[in-house]
């Protein structure tokens, strides 16, 4: 016998999982609190029509209506699971029974009294199944049904469900298995069977149930059944079930965090060497990144069931978490989501599968809100990988830091360009360039108060501290002047007459110092001469 009818449960005690149905109905059923209508929904294999059967049982017990029937009475003894049945407990699959001459015969026979029960119940499987004409013509029984009748409606999709029906029923939804209660349910399975199963193999049968409690036993069934004297083994579950070994996983995420894109190919040529199915490799890199993502955000992942590993992949797990950023992470789960739906139908999977990974290993590759935060993640964190974006010369490139192989640190510009030696100083000897003035006298001037510029002091570490203010300073000099000349041109010849001879000397003292640039006391007295103009206004 298959184990999930071999382990059926027969009381709402033995449902595993499913708490927020059986006590309400538990509760309703020792109150007393009988509808004439039920309706359980859920996906498939998760107990409802077992728990149909058991709701049956408690009503039609000699002791019930109960939560707890005896099961030694002949009600109890003919609905447990593996019995005969009863004449008064009808079980209709409306999916090859959902027309209306069937549903007219449903109707025609639920006016008889039981035969030897307290109630007369019909279980209708699937009966989202039902058409519309059959819908209605049930309806009215369903509506005003007798003392003695009661309907359990089992479906997966209710909303198909005409609403007049569902307005007149108690919806019970039903849930799937979250992994720590299946993990319970498989070991229990296990241990009443003597069957030794390695800790690695139940995530493998969890995961690749969905949650179903009939699909999971199921699985394991198939592999109970070709398990040797050693019992079921990883390897084996492996191999019969076409899902990805941990290794190959575990070898392409370390692969991305260091961005060795070489490795990452090698991973994907053993994968296809193995025989594996690219699509499937591809769902468990999924997987894989979905669990690294909820134990960076939650570090009891492991003891909630969040996450469920074997014990010494836990510590694999937590290392990677910590090698990948979160946007990383983000990144790559999206990649690999995009390439899913490529993949499906491709002539060449591999093909994609190889661009898929070559796109994870470069985030410069793409412009996307991913790649930007995964980028801004890696030059925060200070180190630049070969796939991070940074091209040789670049700066934070690894050949500005040759003390650290493969790493360094982003420096700001500004930041550069103060820290940079001043290996080249300023030439503070050049010719300052002045206006070009109309009159040859205000050339003369100009270049006067220009040659003290040339003529700085040899060494060149005070030249350079001082080189800007004394460069401001004679460029304004050398405006004033420029305005002075200005206001002369415009004033009449006669109102200054001794301006003119002014500059007359200076040209000749302009020439000396230019052959012989090394004396410094011949533009001593040019300073001198500078504020003569001043005074004459």
């Amino acid at each position: 016998m298959a184990l999930y009818r071999k382990y059926r449960p027969a009381t709402f005690a033995e449902v595993v999982g499913q708490e927020h149905v059986t006590e309400p109905l538990c509760t309703s059923l020792d109150s007393g609190r009988i509808n004439h209508a039920y309706l359980f929904s859920g996906p498939r294999g998760c107990g409802k029509t077992s728990s149909a059967r058991i709701l049956a049982r408690s009503l039609n017990c000699v002791k019930g209506p109960t939560s707890t029937p005896c099961g030694v009475c002949d009600s109890c003894v003919a609905l447990a699971p593996g019995g005969p049945g009863t004449l008064d407990v009808t079980e209709l699959d409306a999916a090859t029974h959902n027309g209306v001459d069937d549903m007219r015969e449903l109707r025609d026979r639920a006016f008889y009294a039981p035969a030897e029960s307290r109630y007369r119940v019909f279980i209708i499987d699937e009966a989202h199944m039902i058409s519309s004409a059959g819908f209605n013509a049930l309806l009215k029984i369903v509506e005003e049904p007798p003392e003695h009748l009661i309907f359990i409606f089992a479906t997966t999709e209710p909303e198909k469900l005409l609403q007049t029906i569902r307005s007149r029923t108690h919806n019970y939804p039903f849930r799937l298995l979250t992994p720590p209660a299946m993990r319970g349910l498989l070991s229990k399975v296990c241990e009443d069977e003597g069957v030794v199963v390695e800790d690695a193999v139940y995530p493998l049968v969890i995961r690749a149930g969905g949650g179903s409690p009939r699909d999971s036993l199921s699985i394991l069934d198939q592999l109970l059944a070709g398990a040797g004297p050693e019992g079921v083994t990883y390897k084996r579950a492996v191999a019969l079930l076409g899902v990805t070994d941990s290794t190959l996983i575990d070898r392409a995420v370390d692969a991305l965090s260091v961005a060795d894109q070489a490795g990452l190919f090698s991973v994907i040529s053993d994968v296809i060497d193995a025989g594996h199915d690219p699509r499937r490799f591809a769902t468990d890199l999924l997987d894989r990144f979905r669990d690294l993502l909820v134990v960076q955000s939650v570090p009891e992942a492991f003891d909630t069931g969040l996450v469920d590993a074997p014990v010494d992949e836990r510590d694999v797990l937590t290392r990677q978490a910590g090698e990948l950023g979160t946007a990383t992470l983000t990144r790559c789960a999206a990649l690999v989501n995009e390439g899913l739906m490529q993949m499906r139908g491709a002539t060449s999977p591999r093909l994609l599968l190889e661009i898929l990974c070559a796109r994870m290993a470069l985030p410069a590759a793409g412009m996307t809100v991913e790649a930007l935060a995964q980028r801004i993640e890696v030059l925060e964190s200070g180190q630049v990988t070969p796939g991070a974006g940074a091209a040789p010369g670049a700066p934070g490139s690894p050949e500005d830091a040759p003390g650290v192989a493969g790493t360094t640190r982003y420096v700001r510009k500004s930041q550069r360009q103060a820290a940079a030696p001043t290996a080249t100083p300023v030439a503070t000897t050049a010719p300052v360039a002045a206006p070009r003035a109309a009159d040859p006298s205000q050339v003369d001037e100009a270049d006067a108060t220009v040659q003290p510029v040339e003529s700085a002091p040899s060494t060149p570490e005070p030249a350079e501290e001082s080189a800007p203010e004394d460069t401001m300073s004679e460029a304004e000099r050398a405006r004033e002047i420029m305005r002075r000349n200005r206001r002369r041109s415009t004033e009449p010849a006669a109102a200054d007459p001794a301006p003119e001879p002014a500059p007359e000397p200076e040209p000749e003292t302009a020439p000396e110092p230019e052959p012989q640039p090394e004396p410094q006391p011949e533009p001593t007295p040019e300073p001198e001469q500078a504020p003569e103009p001043q005074q004459e206004p």
